[in-house]
């Protein structure tokens, strides 16, 4: 691509434009990512200087995000992604880094930088389930299945810009597509907690009959909300109908559209292996997903 791209993303504001109440639950909040993100770091950070990625956090403007900003880097949250996205072999430099963005709520790549918004890491806080929920799921896989689901969206975006991989269809789906396909290739039962938290982002969207949503959702770039749980679900189905059987046996997702999602995610594995697999280190690959990332709570179900 001749000039710099400005692929900008908000995949992790689930209802923040429409009025969702969210409670405020500070202590619980920094808990539970704490708890996410040492999973991280305990893990030994090999190569952590790897070539194409830099991290950086940068102090927040606003007082209020100075105790998640400390906790980040305590936790050493950028060195853990750097770690996961060190086996593509990027042609420049790209800087992720946490920062202030003056009260809106984003993440969103700009070559050369993925930003992560501290507002954005603030809205996940209000999002979190309360304790873990009948299923299952918990706070930890609330946190962490939004964290890295908004990350490997944008991590998209920078690695269709930066290998210049031609898009037949609307950039901010790929992005979607591609961040699923990555949350699958972690072991089975951390990708399974990983969809499981992403997923739950969207339960007032599938699950209340009465939460609306406006109609300039549908305008919008990216695919409206119910959409994205959907298309999120059905690339997970395709990929292990075994593991994520439930989906379909629960009724999250219908089965017309069940029958396709086999077909759907080979489109998109297919596309992976030949246009973005050529740019990385398969030995590298294999080392970093084989790790142990979550801490071992167990399988959530994505059912209440």
């Amino acid at each position: 691509m001749a000039a710099p791209v400005n692929r900008r993303c908000r995949v992790a504001r689930f209802g923040a434009d429409v009025g969702m109440p969210l409670p405020r639950r500070q202590g619980s909040w920094v808990r539970a990512l704490g708890v996410a993100l040492v999973a991280f770091a305990m893990a030994p950070i090999a190569n952590a200087a790897s070539p194409g990625i830099r991290i950086e956090y940068v102090p927040p403007s606003n007082p209020a995000h100075t105790a998640l900003y400390e906790l980040l880097q305590q936790r050493r949250a950028l060195e853990a992604l750097q770690e996961i996205f060190s086996p593509f072999r990027l042609p420049i430099d790209l800087t992720l880094k946490t920062v202030g963005c003056d009260g809106v709520s984003n993440a969103y790549y700009q070559r050369p930088e993925l930003r992560i918004c501290y507002e954005y890491l603030d809205e996940i806080r209000q999002s979190i389930p309360k304790e873990t929920t009948e299923a299952g799921i918990t706070q930890t896989d609330a946190v962490f299945g939004q964290f890295f689901y908004v990350v490997a969206h944008e991590m998209g975006h920078a690695v269709f810009d930066l290998f210049d991989v031609p898009l037949f269809g609307r950039p901010e789906d790929a992005a979607d597509q591609f961040a699923a396909y990555m949350m699958l290739q972690f072991g089975k039962g951390e990708a399974r907690r990983l969809i499981a938290g992403a997923a739950y982002s969207y339960r007032n969207f599938v699950h209340d009959p009465k939460f609306v949503v406006p109609l300039e959702a549908f305008s919008d770039a990216h695919g409206a909300p119910a959409q994205r749980f959907y298309n999120l679900l059905c690339i997970a189905y395709g990929a292990d109908a075994k593991l994520f059987a439930d989906v379909v046996d629960k009724g999250y997702l219908p089965q017309k559209r069940a029958a396709t999602c086999r077909g759907e995610y080979r489109e998109v594995a297919f596309a992976f292996k030949q246009l973005i697999a050529p740019h990385l280190d398969q030995d590298r690959m294999k080392q970093v997903f084989d790790k142990a990332w979550l801490p071992d709570v167990g399988v959530p179900s994505l059912h209440k």
